[in-house]
């Protein structure tokens, strides 16, 4: 039971070749210090520095887990990047945003590493409540940690367009009905 909205907008893709991608393989940041973020990325979230190709001849830093990698950059200049802001917190602005299953735990790590965060839950009128923990990483990029996959994703169309890792996929996703 789609809208025309939808219908118009999966109509649209029609004839967008399908893409030979898999999945997201890393995020890049641009660091005032690559120690300190190593540091944050290792002691917050558990990632797990990993050895980079000798070919790049610049300050850096990869770091891996949950299928995700991280490339820090060391900032030339030291200073803040436009897209970072160290003193906010506002789920509308750039964030990369993490899977958890067990928010309580994140929470109690939050605080006992003092580490300010903004905390909501959105979708309780629906049922499907997602929590949510706001926090800054030390050069001021946002991160979200939430347990997204209590919201069941419904394609607006084009079903047969997206390509799934053949384990499972989180959130979970509504695979009957809907523009299939």
């Amino acid at each position: 039971m789609g809208d025309v909205a939808t219908e118009q907008k999966s109509n649209e893709y029609d004839d967008v070749s399908p893409m030979p991608l898999m999945a997201l393989n890393h995020v890049s940041r641009l660091c005032k210090s690559v120690d300190a973020s190593i540091d944050f990325y290792v002691k917050v979230l558990g990632f797990v520095l990993i050895n980079r190709p000798t070919s790049l001849d610049f300050k850096g830093a990869w770091l891996f887990n949950y299928g995700i990698g991280i490339h820090l950059v060391q900032k030339e200049d030291g200073g803040n990047s436009p897209d970072a802001f160290p003193d906010r917190l506002d789920p509308m602005d750039n964030h990369i945003s993490f899977q958890c299953e067990d928010m309580g735990a994140m929470e109690r790590r939050l605080k006992k590493m003092k580490i300010d965060y903004l905390k909501r839950i959105i979708n309780e009128e629906e049922g499907a409540p997602i929590d949510q923990l706001f926090f800054n990483d030390p050069d001021g990029f946002m991160i979200e940690i939430c347990n997204c996959e209590n919201l069941e994703l419904v394609p607006a169309g084009s079903m047969g367009r997206m390509k799934l890792p053949p384990d499972r996929h989180n959130p979970p996703l509504q695979m009957n009905g809907s523009g299939a």
